[in-house]
């Protein structure tokens, strides 16, 4: 190694899903490809926490379903100095009835103030994720949301 400390930085990531068929992405700022609503996991915060957190700054979407862990990984970004990312990723089943809308973001990040165009695509989900996303969506179907409906958490 170079002899820099590698700084590891705690992430939240969620895979938000409709009717047990379709996931919220958006095009952010910044990257090429999709994206879902993710975030840093503040020192006060543990990753399910910061999940809950994010998925409404970012989205908008405040009533979520029984969320689940589906994995947790240590994602290397190319940065100097290095930076690896700890990636703990949910499924979150909502009830949500718009196809599309547009959302600020909120809270005191850097896109806060950033606008971000969501939308439903199909799962299994097709495209070009940012930042490798789309790692866990096989788990998905065994994450399954149970029949008759959204369960709270």
């Amino acid at each position: 190694m170079n002899g820099r400390e590698t700084e590891y930085v705690k992430k939240a990531c969620a895979y938000v899903t409709r009717n047990g068929s379709e996931l919220l992405v958006f095009e952010g700022p910044g990257h090429d490809g999709l994206q879902i609503p993710k975030g840093t996991v503040e020192a006060d915060e543990d990753p399910r926490e910061a999940l809950y957190r994010e998925v409404i700054e970012e989205s908008g979407v405040a009533t979520v379903g029984r969320v689940r862990h589906l994995a947790t990984d240590v994602w290397n970004r190319r940065n100097d100095p290095p930076k690896r990312y700890v990636r703990s990723f949910y499924r979150v089943p909502v009830h949500e009835p718009r196809d599309a809308w547009t959302h600020t973001v909120t809270g005191t990040g850097e896109e806060r103030g950033a606008e971000f165009a969501f939308r439903w695509v199909d799962l299994p989900a097709r495209g070009e994720f940012a930042l490798d996303l789309d790692d866990y969506l096989g788990a998905l179907a065994a994450a399954e949301e149970p029949a008759g409906g959204i369960a709270a958490d």
